[in-house]
């Protein structure tokens, strides 16, 4: 198994922040915000990761991640999505000559969780498996809806819906087999111009190949500025020792 971080995109929602650097580089409480995802892969024992990055800073990764042996990574390397915003599948496909035929956990570079997914990643056997997790805003994610027959089975996936049908967002923590290269093939840009990995999820979904398990514990993609001042809260507290209190502000 190996890991990919994605940390491309342009951070629009968070300028001014990233006229200064790219998104997943500003500070959340003590450490840069991709040093929270690097955790999580290497808590699951992923010794190899590749992180996608992209826009006018990507540079900056360099300075600040090295080699990658701070964080006990035995092998870092870099992808350029050229394309600035083209989506999570978009960058995606530039881990296939990475993956070299294994599977990958991937992770968002916004993703600030104290899960530990090390039991899914030891486990996994092929097809793919979405982590997800209640929201109060599901409007933001991709929603998740079960069988109503058989809770362990997702039907459907829909992007950011206006009326969502769950709070089950599907956060941006995925496992993959080979084969979503050839699903990211096949799909075409979404409204927005994105190759959108909502699309590949669910051709997993129709070839009876998608399972999902809950994310357990704190979890926030820390894309906009209300949800980086809540990791950051989180994160402080945590490290400090204080009583954890759930933010339900947001």
């Amino acid at each position: 198994m190996k890991g990919v971080i994605l940390a491309g995109g342009l951070g629009t929602r968070l300028y001014p922040l990233t006229h200064a650097t790219n998104k997943h580089l500003l500070p959340v409480f003590d450490k840069p915000m991709i040093h929270y995802p690097i955790q999580t892969l290497v808590n699951t024992g992923i010794e190899e990761i590749l992180v996608v990055v992209g826009g006018p800073h990507s540079g900056d990764f360099i300075r600040v991640l090295k080699n990658g042996q701070d964080f006990g990574i035995k092998h870092l390397e870099y992808a350029y999505q050229d394309s600035g915003d083209g989506g999570i599948a978009d960058a995606l496909r530039l881990a296939q000559d990475f993956a070299d035929s294994d599977s990958l956990t991937v992770i968002l570079g916004d993703n600030c969780t104290d899960a530990d997914i090390k039991k899914e990643v030891k486990n996994f056997k092929g097809g793919a498996l979405i982590f997800l997790k209640e929201v109060p805003d599901p409007h933001r994610f991709g929603i998740a809806e079960l069988d109503p027959k058989d809770k362990t089975k997702v039907i459907d996936i829909v992007e950011k819906p206006k009326k969502p049908k769950t709070n089950l967002a599907v956060t941006g923590v995925y496992i993959y087999d080979s084969n979503v290269f050839h699903h990211i093939e096949t799909i075409k840009p979404s409204a927005r111009g994105q190759l959108e990995i909502t699309d590949v999820n669910n051709i997993y979904i129709k070839e009876g190949n998608l399972r999902w398990a809950p994310l357990n514990g704190f979890w926030s993609d820390a894309g906009t500025f209300e949800s980086l001042y809540k990791t950051n809260v989180y994160w402080a507290r945590k490290n400090f020792g204080k009583e954890e209190k759930e933010l339900t502000t947001f």
